[in-house]
């Protein structure tokens, strides 16, 4: 049985709809960057961590994984307020920016971890989109502060690469690993 280490209900959504069968055992970690860390170092080590934290029986597969948006090599986590959220949107506003997602799986003493990122471009968008985006409420406990598949659509040009990934579970990438561990 696959357990996930994640309450994220866009996790859970993406596994259903794969067909994967899951159970959800969230973990708590600090998700404090350590200083000078990259973004693909912070979103595995994270994945790992999560991975490590969660209990498993013999016979289960834990599935952890942590998303970030990255512009200009900052690293846009979730926003702690209304006015982070805002610099954040308006930093993304007519630009390209990454999400990357770090998953690890972990069965016994076997562990793997990786990683996806997608580009992603926003066209250029007014002070008053940004306000009403904000105001949604969207934008909170999400990184880089916004939901493709919710209101921002309308803001996002184009991608390239996972679309799931930038909803937070690059899932052919989890069910290309799950293989590989078994």
């Amino acid at each position: 049985m696959l357990v996930l280490a994640s309450q994220s209900p866009r996790r859970s959504e993406i596994l259903r709809q794969a067909g994967i069968p899951f159970i959800v055992r969230p973990v708590d970690v600090d998700e404090t960057p350590l200083a000078g860390e990259g973004a693909r170092a912070y979103v595995e080590r994270l994945a790992r961590a999560k991975a490590l934290a969660a209990l498993a029986g013999p016979r289960e597969t834990v599935l952890a994984a942590d998303t970030t948006v990255t512009i200009d090599g900052t690293l846009l986590g979730k926003p702690a307020d209304a006015a982070n959220a805002r610099r954040m949107i308006a930093l993304l506003s007519g630009r390209r920016h990454e999400v990357l997602t770090g998953i690890c799986l972990r069965r016994g003493d076997s562990t793997i971890t990786d990683c996806a990122t997608t580009a992603v471009w926003f066209r250029a968008m007014s002070a008053e989109e940004i306000d009403e985006y904000v105001a949604s409420g969207e934008p909170e406990g999400k990184a880089g502060a916004y939901a493709i598949q919710g209101l921002a659509s309308k803001f996002v040009e184009r991608i390239e690469g996972c679309y799931f990934n930038v909803m937070g579970l690059p899932v052919s990438l989890v069910y290309r690993q799950l293989a590989r561990l078994g």
